[in-house]
């Protein structure tokens, strides 16, 4: 791959099965944006998943997928642009689909556009829930492993690893469901950075009361921190959120809750956290 690639309205990107894509190192960034009314239409299996990665397997070598749908977004006047390539995202229809992601690996994901635009691994903006995503990995990446603006997709069995921002980042009113979500950072002295949180989940960083509120539905994670001070789930900004069944460990602040509007919707139980298990510091 060199350059990017942008997915119109109306056409599919199709990546058949056991496909590696290696974008080339160069002064070209290269990155996959499916615009809304546009489908990416990705099915791997265990035994050959596809795998998204670049000539130079480091941090940083490559901007990325970033899919975006019709469904709502808390962002100002309910749309928003994309952080990559400007598209735009949200709507009015939460059950969009916008294809299909079953068992894709995106490696060495970041790219550095700018001090305030890195590349996740894979960013889904506005994405409604008609859209399948399975199976997933991003790896070794700068930035975010994944992160959800807006939209109501649901994901599941989905793993981060040695992403150096959030493992999981959620924000903007997403309402999706999230089950097996696997985060795992090495520590500093292995990868060469620090990393963030495993999960940061927000509502609204401009408005804390913007609707729709960010209500993820998460069970079965396992977080496995580097070890640093930083927090493992963030939940802060207004978000509301329903956990279910958490290990989390390797963090200095396992569990933080900030903001009135968060605290106080744990208070009135608007919010659920059942089954969070804290364990000591990794060795």
């Amino acid at each position: 791959m060199d350059g990017e690639l942008i997915v119109k309205a109306g056409a599919t990107l199709n990546i058949e099965e056991g496909v590696t894509v290696v974008s080339l190192y160069d002064d070209k960034v290269d990155y996959i944006i499916v615009e809304q009314g546009a489908k990416i239409n990705a099915v791997g299996t265990a035994s050959s998943p596809i795998v998204k990665t670049s000539q130079k397997e480091e941090p940083c070598a490559w901007g990325g997928i970033h899919i975006c749908g019709f469904a709502r977004t808390n962002a100002e006047g309910g749309k928003g642009s994309s952080e990559i390539g400007g598209a735009t995202y949200g709507g009015d229809k939460d059950d969009d689909n916008s294809g299909v992601l079953k068992f894709v690996r995106v490696e060495c994901t970041g790219y550095a556009f700018d001090e305030e635009h890195e590349a996740n691994g894979i960013t889904f903006y506005g994405v409604g829930s008609g859209t399948t995503v399975e199976n997933c990995e991003a790896y070794h990446g700068s930035d975010d492993g994944f992160e959800f603006f807006g939209g109501a997709v649901n994901v599941k069995n989905m793993v981060a690893v040695n992403c150096s921002d959030d493992s999981f980042d959620l924000t903007e009113g997403w309402n999706g469901r999230g089950e097996n979500l696997v985060a795992f950072q090495a520590p500093e002295s292995v990868l060469g950075y620090d990393c963030d949180c495993l999960v940061e989940a927000d509502n609204n960083e401009n408005n804390f009361a913007a609707t729709p509120v960010s209500h993820p539905v998460l069970s079965n994670l396992v977080l496995v921190g580097n070890g640093a001070g930083k927090q493992g789930i963030r939940l802060r900004r207004g978000t509301q959120v329903e956990i279910t069944s958490a290990k989390v460990t390797g963090k200095g602040k396992p569990l933080a809750v900030e903001s009135a509007e968060t605290e106080n919707a744990l208070l009135d139980k608007v919010s659920r956290l059942s089954g969070v298990v804290i364990f000591t510091q990794i060795e």
